[in-house]
């Protein structure tokens, strides 16, 4: 009896833990996932999903350009239907794009099937809308188990998590934000916020807005560098190994 306790046990802990690491932004027990490169770098990508967004998807522009920063903006492709001409103006500021699937569904519930139109459509959207393909995938709310992976794999999309999170969503005041990443960041870190909101078009991001132009202000004066993650991707294979150093 003892037995079948401590294996129900056991199997109940796993189950747990199963579920947390499909949720967890840096847990691996899913699969590889890119969730920035080692701590201590001196290099910090900004991230932004559930665009684009009108208004503030444009005002976040501003801002970046006004700091002279790229960064990494994970699209909605149904928003992207609707307004392809500020998805056009996120690539023409020279920032990278990356596909946030169709419709925003939390793929650890869907059948393969499904989680292969939901990349598929936004792909095809981002394809018509800039005239090329991405290579990086956010799975929205970070949701995603070992099929959603090697699905965007198949599809030539490498996943991206993160390791420090705004806690943005709910739109808390500018400040809060900026003080809840500035706990988080070591250097080397994905940082995820939001220029929009995956239930519909128009969602408040001006607190997200502001507290990004006084992260920029802080970290630039601290003489990080922001990049997208493509560039630290890049950076991140180019480090010598202890072997070859």
């Amino acid at each position: 009896m003892l037995g079948y306790v401590i294996s129900g046990a056991i199997a109940t802990g796993a189950a747990v833990a199963s579920g947390y690491q499909s949720m967890a932004p840096s847990g691996q027990w899913c699969g590889r996932t890119f969730t920035g490169m080692p701590r201590g770098a001196r290099q910090i990508a900004l991230t932004y999903d559930d665009g684009p967004n009108d208004p503030h998807t444009l005002r976040l522009l501003e801002v970046l350009s006004k700091h002279q920063v790229h960064a990494t903006f994970f699209l909605i492709g149904r928003y992207v239907q609707q307004r392809p001409d500020i998805a056009r103006d996120i690539a023409k500021a020279g920032h990278a794009i990356g596909n946030h699937t169709f419709t925003h569904p939390l793929l650890i519930f869907k059948s393969a099937y499904e989680i292969h139109r939901e990349l598929s459509e936004c792909n095809a959207t981002l394809r018509d809308t800039f005239g090329h393909d991405t290579n990086l995938f956010r799975p929205p709310f970070g949701g995603r188990r070992p099929a959603v992976l090697r699905i965007a794999r198949d599809l030539g999309l490498e996943p991206i998590m993160w390791n420090v999170t705004g806690y943005d969503w709910n739109a808390p005041p500018a400040a809060q934000i900026e003080q809840t990443v500035a706990k988080q960041i070591r250097g080397g870190d994905v940082i995820l916020l939001h220029d929009g909101g995956h239930k519909e078009m128009g969602a408040d991001r001006s607190q997200t807005v502001q507290a990004t132009d006084l992260l920029l202000a802080k970290y630039k004066s601290e003489e990080y560098e922001f990049v997208t993650v493509p560039s630290m991707m890049q950076r991140t294979q180019a480090r010598p190994t202890p072997e070859t150093a």
